[in-house]
């Protein structure tokens, strides 16, 4: 999995490419928390991100949930149909900002 930053104007997109799995969400999760450090908005491209683990579920919440403490937005978007299955079979779509 590789993930790359963007930075916007008064955000940062992360993009993800390849599976976040067991073994690649942990630095997704950093990828994501760091974000958060530097903009209280994160947007996170999954355009690249065939397949997601209930590990990179866990990944996601928490970038949700840091974002509600800090009063900002975190969106998801490109989000691929075997993904979104998860997000829908998990009910994560009802609790994330999938754009």
């Amino acid at each position: 999995m590789n993930v790359r930053e963007t930075k916007g104007e008064g955000m940062i997109q992360i993009s993800v490419e390849g599976n976040v799995d067991v073994n690649t969400a942990p630095r997704l999760q950093q990828s994501l928390l760091e974000a958060f450090q530097k903009s209280r908005n994160v947007v996170l491209d999954m355009n690249g991100c065939p397949y997601m683990s209930s590990a990179g579920l866990r990944a996601l919440l928490i970038a949700q949930k840091t974002a509600a403490s800090k009063g900002g937005t975190f969106k998801i978007c490109n989000v691929q149909d075997a993904v979104m299955n998860v997000f829908e079979m998990t009910k994560f779509d009802k609790v994330l900002d999938i754009v």
